[in-house]
């Protein structure tokens, strides 16, 4: 099994003209700050993204966490979003790394998975929630004060392939997210995604404050 480090590429995320945009880093090989030029998005068609774009989601409850957060999807594995869904639970995965069988499997069924980066490659863990029946995946970095450098999750090497969307969160975003679940004592949080931010007026008052924008 192939570890999910060998195989990532990071974006950074600057602030330009009230935006977000990235930057490609080339040859990052640990967590240290990189300068970064800006990057031009692609646009997308297909419920508003497609690969390289940004995807949102917005936590519905746990209420002190009720912002929309920012993905971006697998480059070359897994599905796209064909629909919207307005209320789903988003579930941490049990254990967390999600590399083999899931002790919680039961509740990721129809649902969405909460993955943690590490211990396998992206795409084993995307399969691992597949076998489950879970109905996308979003794996957040395993560096909870990551909060502006986004994962390009490709393709491992073993030519397997996966059917669900994944997504890449980051790692600070992940971090709170399961932390308002623990301090709830909630087996899940309960998410909208993906959202359409152009229909909404005040996005950006719905940031993540942790977030640098």
């Amino acid at each position: 099994m192939v570890g999910s480090s060998s195989f990532d590429v990071i974006f950074c995320t600057v602030r330009a003209q009230s935006r977000r945009t990235r930057a490609r880093v080339p040859g990052y090989h640990g967590r240290q700050a990189a300068k970064c030029q800006p990057g031009t998005p692609a646009v997308g068609s297909t419920l508003g993204l497609r690969i390289h774009d940004y995807l949102y989601f917005q936590v519905l409850s746990p209420g002190d966490i009720r912002y929309i957060f920012t993905a971006t999807p697998a480059k070359d594995f897994g599905g796209i979003f064909h629909t919207r869904y307005e209320q789903i639970h988003l579930v941490p995965a049990e254990p967390p790394e999600a590399c083999g069988e899931l002790s919680n499997g039961f509740f990721i069924q129809d649902q969405i998975a909460l993955v943690e980066r590490g211990g396998c490659s992206f795409l084993s863990k995307t399969r691992v929630v597949q076998e489950h029946g879970g109905r996308a995946v979003i794996i957040s970095d395993n560096a909870v004060d990551n909060d502006s450098f986004y994962v390009e999750m490709i393709q491992d090497s073993t030519q397997r392939t996966a059917d669900i969307p994944a997504l890449f969160l980051l790692g600070r975003d992940g971090y709170m997210i399961r932390r308002s679940l623990e301090q709830h004592g909630l087996p899940w949080a309960i998410i909208s995604i993906p959202v359409n931010v152009t229909s909404i007026p005040t996005f950006e008052l719905l940031q993540p404050p942790w977030t640098f924008w």
